[in-house]
């Protein structure tokens, strides 16, 4: 994914494995996805209701597109860097107290991760007995981005740790490659 015009983000590719740049391409591709059709069932719900003729499923429709966008721009922004980290922290440290803070980080997200398969998988289960109304769908189809999203969240913190245990974190690869 050489182009510019590509959705992957190129910030520190040190930090990455190229055989996952097309698993974040698709994630970008399915948070555009959520977030249009979240619009849409928004604007659509709004004008429905203003017409006299609501459709009630929407409200149903949006509350997913919500949930899936959410859980999928959370996997995507941690294999970016782009939160969940403390980095204002870590920007001002320096050689191994930077990699023990850097490795802590990524680690504490890894084991959020995990927690969200596990109770994310428990919440999906447990789904299977709730309903929506009105159209009397399972709750769990709500819950099923949890566990995913979890999974992802940890493969991308272990991806920047051990790539950053191999390769120095983003201040360290800077000046590295800087010469200082």
């Amino acid at each position: 994914m050489d182009d510019d015009r590509s959705i992957v983000s190129t910030a520190t590719p040190h930090l990455k494995w190229r055989a996952l740049d097309p698993l974040e391409h698709a994630l970008m591709v399915g948070c555009g996805i959520c977030l249009a059709a979240f619009s849409t069932s928004v604007f659509c719900d709004v004008v429905t209701r203003e017409i006299g003729h609501p459709w009630l499923w929407l409200q149903e429709v949006t509350s997913a597109f919500f949930t899936y966008g959410i859980f999928c721009g959370t996997a995507v922004a941690t294999r970016r860097n782009d939160h969940l980290y403390l980095t204002a922290m870590t920007e001002a440290m320096s050689g191994r107290t930077r990699v023990v803070f850097e490795v802590f980080n990524r680690a504490v997200v890894t084991v959020v991760g995990l927690a969200m398969v596990v109770f994310g998988w428990q919440n999906f289960l447990s789904g299977f007995h709730s309903f929506r109304m009105p159209s009397l769908t399972p709750i769990a189809y709500l819950y099923w981005p949890i566990p995913v999203c979890g999974a992802l969240v940890a493969l991308f913190s272990v991806e920047q740790i051990v790539n950053g245990l191999r390769n120095g974190f983003p201040a360290q690869a800077h000046s590295e490659a800087a010469g200082v």
